[in-house]
């Protein structure tokens, strides 16, 4: 159950509405009281849907800060990764091949095997089909450990564009003196955490940044104060 909870790291840290936020807490309370019931099978569609939230996410940032790259991957795909006003807005596409999208990200064969796997795994306890295949906490625990790595590669391989999002940040809200906002936090809640549903895993790439990359920039001594005072806010205790 602990190990599960680290869903929540690959999730947005702010969501841009309250229904948004109560549909993943929904998602959370479902498995952890399948979970805590032995109901199994039950405990591990949720989280799958959880899963799959983060994924729909990950597309959205792309979406959002690739504009460009992202239309060049859109051939044969459902409209709906083009019209979604929203990440839930993917679901309408299937979701084995949704997946797809990843390997212009660099997702390989095998990654993009395993969790199409997952998907399947999934599929097969959604039916009537007359079978329990997950009976101890070892069977769902192995599907939660699976779901997890496959987050962590996924955001490994779009790195690049949580960096890219950050420094146009950055470029763009580098004083407090010309912002609407009283203070960092709320600047970075306001103009990035939220706009682009930033997760805690995101905020971690954005903290370990090489902002001397950025040293040549005419603004360069108030963006590094900036990324200073946004690592004091999210330095790990």
């Amino acid at each position: 159950m602990e190990e599960a909870y680290q869903i929540f790291s690959y999730l947005p840290l702010r969501y841009k509405s309250n229904e948004e936020d109560e549909y993943i807490q929904y998602l959370w309370k479902a498995f952890v009281n399948n979970y805590q019931n032995e109901q199994y099978q039950f405990a591990f569609m949720s989280y799958h849907m959880l899963f799959m939230c983060f994924v729909y996410f990950t597309i959205w940032k792309i979406k959002s800060i690739q504009p460009d790259d992202y239309s060049k991957v859109l051939l044969g795909f459902h409209t709906c990764l083009e019209t979604a006003t929203s990440p839930f807005g993917f679901s309408e596409e299937q979701e084995r091949k949704i997946m797809r999208i990843f390997r212009f990200w660099n997702i390989t064969s095998q990654q993009l095997k395993t969790y199409k796997e997952l998907i399947d795994d999934r599929n097969n306890i959604a039916h009537a089909n007359g079978n329990i295949f997950y009976k101890d906490e070892q069977s769902i625990d192995e599907k939660i450990s699976d779901m997890l790595k496959a987050c962590e590669e996924i955001q490994a391989k779009t790195k690049d564009t949580i960096e890219q999002s950050y420094v146009n940040f950055l470029s763009d809200n580098y004083s407090l003196d010309d912002s609407p906002y009283s203070t960092v936090e709320e600047m970075l809640n306001e103009e990035y955490t939220q706009k682009f549903y930033i997760s805690k895993k995101d905020i971690s790439i954005c903290c370990n940044y090489n902002i001397v990359k950025l040293s040549k920039r005419i603004n360069y001594e108030s963006i590094h104060n900036i990324h200073h005072d946004i690592m004091e806010l999210n330095k790990e205790e």
